[in-house]
């Protein structure tokens, strides 16, 4: 206990400096973040490269960061050329025209098809993104009280019944094969008091910008699942200051964090050197440098990496466990430069951990379990993955 307590005026003597040693702050990230007063937030700040080292520029650098989040909102959401509403009367919804409005308008719904689909099962286990949050976008819902009347809401563009009718699909193996067993969640939520928002309508404007601001890439179905942690970690932070800007900061943390994963969702990226194919062929030649023998029993089995380690290395293991396993998971994950050196031990280490079932079970069975890991201790995991990073 006395250990605990030190570590813990250690870690918070390190993210009181006014210049943090971004060496320690991962070193002790990796050991687990300490729970309340607002550690992981401010850490996770700093490791996804939202905040800088030095504590007096942090003020300058959250409001330049928030004034612009609220700026891409008002002009690429809210706004058309016309102020408000459909695309204008003298354009019309069969015009071809790449340039047309409407077909920009109609582009928007799909992608918004897609997201409002994801978000509404973010977590299902939890009711947290069904909760209002306390800190809507008043622009969006309205601010009686300085006469700002109440936007049409995101989700208000696409209808129950064409949501029903969607699929959502990569075509060839993609993140679309996520975990059924944790994806059953109800859609219907109960109606907010007008002048609310819960937190799913926040995530789904979140990324509705960023598939706007990236047309190149777009909204791929996964990112929802990278974007809930981080979301719920700024959101959930106890001091009001922070969790008031939680939206815009998170923007950020996301848009930071996917221009290091970004090619993991290209799939025309699928085959190249830092595409999701290169990863799985990575976690592959570490598994047989670590353990051959689980190696040769995955290959005769004809359990190819695409049945289990796409989803793992895509979504950061977000599917794999629990949220505070998945947050303790990723305390670690984001220590590493590279975004993608620790991941591929720590998939290593989940497969070592299981080898004596890989080893004696059949191919049905070792398949349901690598899709539906097991329940071992995350220290278990993040200390072999450290072993095997400092082996490798």
């Amino acid at each position: 206990m006395i250990h605990f307590y030190k570590r813990v005026a250690e870690f918070d003597k390190s993210l009181g400096s006014e210049v943090i040693d971004l060496e320690f702050l991962r070193e002790q990230s990796y050991r687990g973040i300490p729970e309340g007063g607002g550690r992981r937030a401010t850490a996770w700040r700093i490791l996804l490269g939202y905040l800088p080292a030095r504590r007096n520029m942090w003020e300058e650098a959250c409001q330049a960061k928030r004034d612009l989040y609220s700026q891409l909102v008002a002009e690429m959401i809210l706004a058309n050329p016309e102020g408000r509403g459909s695309p204008v009367v003298a354009d019309h919804p069969l015009n071809p025209h790449p340039a047309s409005q409407w077909q920009s308008f109609f582009k928007d719904n799909d992608v918004l098809l897609q997201i409002d689909k994801d978000v509404r099962r973010l977590c299902p286990d939890l009711t947290f993104f069904q909760q209002a949050t306390p800190f809507p976008n008043l622009v969006v819902v309205g601010d009686p009280q300085l006469g700002v009347p109440p936007q049409e809401k995101l989700h208000a563009r696409v209808t129950q019944a064409q949501l029903q009718a969607q699929t959502v699909e990569r075509k060839g193996v993609g993140p679309s094969t996520l975990a059924t067993s944790k994806k059953r969640a109800v859609e219907d939520y109960a109606p907010l008091n007008e002048g609310q928002e819960a937190h799913w309508e926040v995530v789904e404007r979140m990324l509705f910008l960023y598939a706007k601001l990236n047309p190149g890439q777009g909204y791929v179905q996964g990112m929802n699942e990278i974007i809930g942690p981080i979301y719920y970690v700024l959101a959930s932070d106890i001091r009001q200051e922070w969790q008031e800007h939680a939206e815009a900061d998170c923007f950020f943390c996301f848009t930071n964090l996917m221009a290091d994963i970004r090619d993991f969702f290209i799939k025309t990226l699928d085959d190249s050197a830092t595409g999701i194919q290169a990863m799985m062929i990575r976690l592959n030649n570490r598994l047989s440098e670590v353990d051959q023998a689980v190696a040769t029993v995955l290959q005769d089995q004809g359990i190819r990496m695409q049945y289990f380690a796409f989803r793992w290395l895509t979504l950061l293991l977000s599917q794999e466990f629990s949220l505070p396993d998945v947050l303790r998971l990723w305390d670690a994950l984001l220590t590493d430069h590279t975004r993608s050196n620790l991941l591929i031990n720590v998939c290593t280490s989940m497969l070592f951990l299981v080898r004596d079932n890989l080893l004696n079970n059949d191919f049905a069975t070792n398949m349901k379990m690598l899709q539906n890991y097991p329940l071992i201790d995350m220290s278990l995991i993040l200390g072999k993955a450290k072993e095997l990073s400092n082996n490798s």
